[in-house]
């Protein structure tokens, strides 16, 4: 089984994980990258600054990540990251460069941040995380995908441990292109229980069953089939009528943060952790509900730590 051992959001008016629960975020917040520092910064996109600092935090909740280094080897942890638009201003913007003045006028500094999987290799390169480093950017059932892929890499054996961080960014190129959206990033470890009991790390969730339907019913009932009451459902952007889910809460993340594309998935992940890890009572589920295909997954209690309030 795979656990979630960490937690990290680099979101405006979310100071904290937990806060992913409440029903409004705090004014004028603070812009998450501001504390971030280290050479290079300038030639790297907001999204994957934000991730930078989603994933830290992710890390060091986890007691993976110490100063200086990590707690165990680079080797053992990969990553995944789901973004649908990361570095969309960068590629838009190294085109109208040489569009308008050629090859010789792009920066051999920016060039190499038009690769889609830049904010993964970032994270990696940053943190020493040495393992599978993959990409998603499906649409709105990316997020959800991403930790599931995250999972499979650590049941094929390819990992022990998985960085998973969902992030959008809001720049000038993104408004033009899709209007108002999430400016932010939120990230969670994944461990197989083995590699978290080995080094006496606690839990805060457990991965429960995943699914990519056609429809959502189709993607809620499969994921449902094998779990318990659910108690937390956190819906997806259109929430549908299911009626598996009759009696318990609801947690709507896109009215409080807004349309989170890529990066709903996780976002949702991170909220159903801290919610059982606060003793929430009973499984949550995940949803996601786009036109062309649905996800759906469960968080269920991790028995070693539900209930601390960690």
């Amino acid at each position: 089984m795979t656990v979630i051992t960490g937690v990290g959001t680099a979101i405006g008016g979310v100071a904290r994980p937990a806060d992913l629960l409440l029903t409004t975020t705090t004014p004028g917040g603070e812009d998450p990258i501001t504390g971030l520092s280290g050479r290079g910064l300038r030639y790297k996109d907001r999204a994957t600054k934000l991730a930078l600092c989603a994933g830290r935090d992710a890390l060091t909740d986890a007691g993976l990540l110490l100063d200086p280094g990590l707690a165990v080897p680079g080797e053992s942890i990969g990553v995944v990251v789901s973004s649908n638009f990361g570095n969309v201003d960068t590629v838009c913007a190294t085109v109208s460069t040489i569009a308008e003045h050629g090859y010789g006028a792009t920066s051999p500094m920016m060039l190499p941040a038009t690769a889609s999987n830049v904010t993964a290799s970032w994270l990696a390169i940053s943190f020493g995380l040495r393992g599978v480093n993959l990409t998603l950017c499906n649409g709105p059932t990316s997020g959800l995908d991403a930790v599931y892929w995250a999972g499979m890499m650590i049941d094929a054996g390819r990992a022990r441990r998985m960085l998973v961080v969902g992030v959008e960014p809001v720049n000038e190129v993104v408004t033009h292109l899709v209007g108002p959206l999430f400016d932010g990033a939120a990230a969670l470890v994944l461990e197989s229980e083995e590699a978290a009991r080995e080094r006496g790390a606690g839990s805060l969730a457990r991965l429960g069953r995943y699914a990519r339907r056609e429809t959502h019913d189709e993607a809620v009932g499969h994921v449902l089939e094998q779990a318990g009451p659910v108690g937390l459902w956190c819906l997806p952007e259109q929430p549908p009528t299911t009626e598996e889910t009759a009696g318990a809460a609801t947690h709507d993340l896109t009215a409080l943060l807004g349309r989170c594309s890529g990066a709903l998935g996780v976002v949702q992940c991170v909220a159903g952790a801290s919610w059982l890890s606060a003793g929430g009572d009973g499984a949550v589920l995940a949803s996601v509900n786009a036109s062309d295909a649905a996800a759906a997954t469960v968080l269920t209690p991790a028995p070693t730590t539900a209930g601390t309030g960690r």
